[in-house]
């Protein structure tokens, strides 16, 4: 099959098949940012023995020096001819090389010195980011490519988050249950080794399986997928038509407010298994049963957020339930600093907590979904303003975002454990009162600035469901003129 298709898919509503196997390559995706966000920077700091400043520091270099690569992946997989399309060819291509480094990265050569450990860890997660980009930015950019209508982006996006976090939460569960298990030297399953090379072998494979599913799946749409031009490009046209797209002034909005959500998404997920070991004290079973806590939220966000965004538009809708999702979660932390919380050990503090996880996380989905999908709208945006039409730059733009920030999360994460002083290799229950709470005190505020410039910034993106209309309409004019022969029309002359 060839991509041959130069007009793009009208506003067609997908088929079940098409939805699911394109969701279902996000188990890859959540199976990474799972193990990235709540286990790596806990293991290499409490379990290889790393300062947690050190650890947050090298994996942030890790995300911002790999995430430089994603633009380039995201102008080749725009500029990709093959009888496989433009996507294809890299989602085939990166399968094998992800599962392989993601195993690397959790078995750590043994005797290694410290500086040693810590270039490796680097390398390793560059690695492994790299290639989960030659999958993923692709494959995100087919969201702009299988339909133009503004709802059933939507629907669609809402199936890629929800794999996403089925993926990220088995593997989770997983871990916790079956892989990081007490054993005679481990009394807390959370510090044995072990189950982390054993979770790096299984976890690899599931991302591999997940990538060709996906990739096999969706072999089917390739002809109903936009081909690049003709034209023969250079670098130095890639690079200023890179910037020029990237100047999108809607686009740069929503690109700034995504910088201080991802931060905030690291910093609360590479630091949420000390608050639920230590300032909670609970159980690794305990945390296990978060997992069925999260699958909810994620249905809870699938289920809803199609039926949102198309009784509002997005932008509104998400500036609400992105700050309420935070509010939520972070609700138990504060009332426990103001002496107004359940204690410890009490038999309701657990299910308050694991209920409160399904309503605040399930609500920060729902915006992300919402989020990711402003994004796709930029597309048609961009397209009449430029006539280049460049989903996979803007995904990688995106991405670029979401890994450099995640990484500064993941380091705020790592500066605030070492500024607090929080003690290496301790058992729950043993942490001094005023550490647990400088925990709190410095983690709130931090994440109230993070989300407050985040709902700040998204206003200034200006695309609703009725300029987008309008958009597509000019996009269809412009089309039929080339069709007949007329010279291309610019948006001035459309409107």
């Amino acid at each position: 099959m060839t991509a041959t298709s130069n007009v793009l898919p009208g506003a067609r509503r997908l088929g079940f098949p098409t939805r699911f196997f394109y969701g279902f390559g996000s188990i890859a995706f959540g199976v990474k940012d799972n193990g990235f966000s709540y286990f790596l920077g806990f293991f290499y700091a409490q379990v290889v023995g790393l300062p947690a400043a050190t650890v947050g520091l090298a994996i942030m270099f890790a995300f911002i020096l790999d995430a430089f690569i994603d633009p380039i992946i995201g102008q080749l997989s725009d500029n990709t001819r093959s009888r496989w399309g433009r996507r294809h060819p890299f989602m085939y291509l990166s399968a094998l090389p992800v599962g392989a480094s993601y195993l690397l990265l959790w078995n750590p050569p043994k005797g290694w010195e410290q500086g040693a450990l810590v270039a490796y860890l680097v390398a390793v997660a560059i690695l492994i980011r790299s290639f989960i980009s030659c999958y993923e930015i692709p494959s995100a950019a087919l969201a702009s490519e299988l339909t133009t209508d503004y709802d059933e982006r939507t629907r669609l996006l809402s199936w890629r988050y929800l794999f996403g976090w089925v993926g990220g939460l088995a593997m989770y569960g997983l871990a916790l249950f079956v892989f990081l298990k007490p054993d005679a030297t481990h009394s807390v399953g959370q510090l044995n080794p072990a189950g982390y090379a054993r979770y790096g072998l299984f976890a690899g494979g599931l991302m591999i399986f997940a990538i060709l599913v996906t990739s096999i799946g969706t072999h089917k749409e390739i002809p109903n997928l936009r081909a690049p031009p003709h034209a023969r490009v250079t670098l130095g046209q890639l690079a200023r038509e890179m910037f020029g797209t990237l100047a999108n002034r809607t686009f740069l909005f929503i690109l700034s407010s995504s910088f201080f959500y991802a931060m905030g998404i690291g910093l609360g997920f590479s630091i949420n298994l000390y608050f639920s070991t230590y300032f909670w004290e609970f159980s690794s079973f305990q945390i296990g049963l978060f997992t069925p806590s999260s699958l909810a939220a994620a249905i809870l966000a699938f289920a809803i957020a199609p039926r949102i965004a198309q009784r509002f538009d997005k932008k509104p809708a998400a500036m609400v339930l992105i700050p309420l999702g935070l509010l939520i979660l972070v609700a138990p932390v504060v009332l426990r600093l103001m002496g107004a919380f359940l204690p410890n050990g009490s038999p309701a503090l657990y299910p308050t907590i694991w209920i409160l996880n399904v309503f605040g996380v399930g609500l920060g989905i729902t915006g992300s979904i919402l989020f990711t999908s402003m994004i796709a709208d930029v597309v048609e945006d961009s397209e009449l303003k430029t006539g280049r039409r460049q989903e996979g730059l803007f995904f990688a733009a995106a991405a670029f975002i979401n890994k450099a920030v995640s990484g500064m999360g993941i380091f705020t994460s790592g500066m605030i454990i070492a500024a607090i002083h929080f003690p290496k290799n301790v058992k729950p229950g043993e942490v001094p009162p005023e550490i647990l709470r400088a925990l709190g005190l410095t983690y709130l505020p931090v994440q109230f600035v993070l989300y407050g410039l985040t709902v700040l910034l998204l206003m200034g993106y200006n695309i609703s469901r009725s300029s987008h209309a309008e958009t597509l309409r000019k996009l269809a004019a412009a089309a039929d003129l080339a069709i007949e022969g007329e010279p291309p029309a610019t948006d001035a002359k459309l409107s």
